[in-house]
């Protein structure tokens, strides 16, 4: 029976025991200070590439809370550990030696003066809040302890750095740096550090709005103790002795307030690293904060910029809008990052697509002639016609017509997937919404996305491809990429300089746009190393007269790209991006059986899908060159001749002198294969609306026709009447009614040309 008891008090004394262990370790657990501030809000914080601050946003709970640093000052730190707990590096959480001398003073004072916390006691603290009762004080104290078990001594230095309070809503010594001393944490000077240090122990009551001399009593009480300990030279102390107390809290940096507040609503409450730098972004801020000043006299009141690195693909100057912080309507308008009607700005990426898959050469003619498609009927910025122009002049010139024609030969649909592969995020409609007017600012971008699409090709031609910006890429020529560099490098500069003649001038391949209305003027330039966008206008959308791509956003563009180191040109490609072949010079295709004048250019890889030259033909000329005759005309013989269509040649001859026409055909000979005219509106097979005028009447539409002898007589018919005729200026003014019909021309040559077209019942 003993036996039987004494192992029934064992076991009662081991169940104990594990009960008593197993209820240590839940309380352990329980009270070991897991996720500390783990619902604590914090600041948006955005920073350059090396850490310079650009802006803040205050946190949700209207607290200056920078989030938590890994670092610690080292001025900042040894003043707080000296004022606040000296045998920080020695303890293991609590400090026996601080808890005795508080307990001592207590009692002398006969209340509490101090506490005998240790800077981890005060972390734990300060994550959990409450009061401050003496078991708090003991649940501090044992998770200091656990918390020293797991964490270094820097990392605990740096969480009571993030968290302490410096009065009013200032939270941390990152944000009290700023707003105290305008300057980042590592910059504090040993007075700034020591203030900072003593700030913290009570910020209620010492505060740098009142209390001004006993905080300056205890700053300069720590700072004689470093300076007994050796941590600073007599110099250091004297003058940090010297420093005075800041006055009133300052508002932090507003470099870049746009991306500020883009980062504010996609990475709210963190520390955002972006790739500005900081020192181009004052100066390129400087320069859209002078050009908005002056161009706010037209009406022109707002002003963005971009500026990429092209071997980085990163933005470096990021300058939303022009003087933002003047509280003028639109200010704080992100123009950026917003869409705007694109003007020309689209024109060399559909140059660069028709050059790499072929349908041209970098000189081919194009028509520059009035044109009427459906009703949509572009015109040049000058309203001017030059008949034929080469593909890279009509870039250069940025000629519409030209553009329309090559976006009809690309197709809408097709040019709409290769902008948003490119890059482009703002084209959200069906492509038939946009249909060809697309090319002409019929559609929205966003100034970030077309300077970085610019940005890419210059990094693509250079080979510059080691990270995912060029996946599924749509422009895949290098040769293609550098003729359309090449040409947008002639565009003519708003300083009226010519790189060409002067050598300091810097060589940029750089477009303009202006959107209908003149709501928007576009700039962007690219080289070697930058790709440099600008934007001018008004954030609400009101035109001005005077907004013009080339003359208020071209200055702008060329005063940043001032300010960055010059780029050497692009080199021309490598052997195996291009293919070598002869092109004529007069109409930029592919040479033709006729053909005499030619170049051997570099040229795209698809450039041999390309149409032989077209214009060069073979005439029998009478002896005297006057008449087109038969070859078996006596005297007659044969010559190469540049010719080309009626509609072109019209408009071509007018600007150059030297283009001989056709002869005409001698009576003797019949007809030939030539047709001396053209029809330039309507197109074939086309369906026309009849316009209304003010007054509600109908008074038709003018038919239009290019023939190659102007002083030819040309009879009209519509269907079967006879409609009048015309000499020298050949239109005509017809009523059709609603359906399909035929208008016939005939020259007093016997050559007729027809043209059938449908009238639509809705402008009827």
């Amino acid at each position: 029976m003993l036996r039987q008891r004494q192992e029934r008090q064992s076991l009662r004394s081991k169940i104990s025991l594990a009960a008593v262990l197993l209820t240590a370790a839940f309380v352990s657990l329980l009270l070991y200070p897991h996720g500390l501030f783990k619902d604590t809000q914090y600041s948006t914080v955005v920073v350059d590439r090396n850490g310079e601050l650009l802006g803040a946003r205050i946190s949700q709970d209207g607290q200056w809370r920078f989030p938590p640093t890994e670092t610690v000052p080292e001025k900042y730190a040894a003043a707080l550990v000296e004022f606040e707990d000296r045998h920080f590096y020695w303890h293991l959480g609590v400090d026996p030696v601080a808890i005795v001398r508080a307990a001592t003073q207590n009692m002398k004072s006969g209340r509490v003066v101090s506490g005998g916390s240790t800077i981890t006691m005060q972390v734990m603290r300060l994550s959990s809040g409450g009061q401050r009762t003496m078991f708090r004080k003991v649940t501090e104290a044992y998770q200091a302890i656990r918390f020293e078990q797991f964490h270094s001594k820097r990392q605990i230095l740096a969480l009571y750095a993030s968290h302490a309070p410096f009065g009013g809503n200032v939270v941390g010594i990152d944000a009290a740096a700023w707003r105290y001393y305008g300057h980042s944490a590592e910059d504090l000077s040993w007075g700034e550090a020591a203030t900072l240090a003593v700030l913290p122990n009570s910020p209620s009551s010492i505060h740098m709005g009142r209390s001004r001399e006993k905080l300056k009593e205890k700053r300069d009480r720590l700072l004689k103790r470093l300076y007994e300990k050796d941590k600073m030279d007599e110099t250091d102390y004297e003058l940090a002795c010297s420093e005075p107390l800041p006055e009133e809290p300052q508002p932090l940096p507003q470099l870049a307030p746009h991306l500020v507040d883009a980062c504010f609503q996609s990475h709210r409450g963190e520390t955002t690293v972006t790739d500005i730098d900081l020192s181009l972004q004052v100066r390129v801020m400087a320069i859209l904060d002078r050009w908005n000043t002056s161009l706010r006299l037209t009406g022109v009141n707002d002003l963005a910029a971009v500026v990429f690195d092209v071997h980085t693909g990163k933005a470096i100057a990021y300058v939303g809008n022009a003087n933002s912080s003047d509280g003028r309507p639109g200010a704080q308008v992100d123009i950026v990052r917003s869409p705007r009607s694109t003007g020309s700005i689209l024109k060399p990426f559909l140059y660069c697509a028709l050059l790499q898959d072929g349908q041209i050469l970098p000189r081919t003619l194009l028509p520059d002639v009035p044109v009427n498609i459906n009703g949509f009927s572009p015109q040049n910025f000058d309203q001017t016609y030059a008949g034929a122009v080469p593909a890279s002049e009509a870039l250069a010139r940025s000629l519409n017509i030209p553009s329309v024609h090559m976006l009809r030969s690309y197709g809408v649909p097709r040019f709409c997937d290769l902008l948003r592969s490119a890059g482009m995020t703002s084209l959200t409609r069906d492509a038939s919404d946009y249909g060809l007017s697309l090319i002409l600012g019929g559609a929205e971008g966003k100034l970030y996305d077309i300077t970085s699409i610019y940005a890419k090709m210059s990094a693509w031609y250079q080979d510059v491809v080691g990270d995912s910006r060029f996946k599924d890429f749509p422009f895949f020529d290098k040769t293609a990429v550098y003729w359309t560099f090449d040409a947008l490098s002639e565009v003519n500069r708003p300083d009226e300089m010519d790189w060409h003649l002067i050598s300091s001038v810097r060589k940029v391949a750089w477009k303009t746009g202006t959107s209908y209305g003149f709501r928007d003027a576009w700039a962007v330039g690219v080289t070697p190393d930058y790709a440099v966008g600008v934007w001018a206008g008004n954030a609400q959308g009101q035109g001005s007269p005077g907004l013009v791509g080339a003359r208020t956003a071209g200055p702008v563009l060329f005063d940043i790209f001032n300010l960055l180191p010059p780029s050497k040109w692009f080199e021309e490609p490598y052997p195996g991006d291009y293919i070598e072949a002869e092109v004529c010079k007069h109409s930029g295709h592919l040479k033709g059986l006729y053909c005499d004048e030619c170049d051997t250019l570099k040229l795209p890889l698809n450039a041999l899908r390309s149409e032989a030259c077209p214009y060069h033909k073979s005439v029998t000329l009478s002896s005297d060159d006057q008449w087109r005759v038969d070859p078996s005309v006596p005297g007659s013989h044969s010559v190469t001749m540049f010719l080309l269509p009626p509609s072109m040649e019209w408009y071509y001859r007018t600007r150059h002198p030297e283009y001989i026409p056709l002869p005409p055909l001698h009576a003797s000979d019949g007809t030939d294969s030539y047709l001396p005219m053209e029809f330039i509106y309507p197109e074939p097979g086309s369906t026309i609306s009849i316009p209304k005028q003010l007054d509600g009447s109908v008074k038709g539409i003018v038919f239009n026709l290019a023939h190659s002898t102007p002083d030819v007589e040309v009879f009209w018919h519509l269907d079967d009447h006879y409609e009048g005729s015309t000499r020298y200026i050949h239109q005509m003014r017809l009523l059709p009614s609603e359906g399909k019909h035929t208008v016939t021309v005939v020259d007093a040559d016997g050559c007729s040309l027809s043209v059938s077209f449908t009238i639509s019942s809705e402008s009827i």
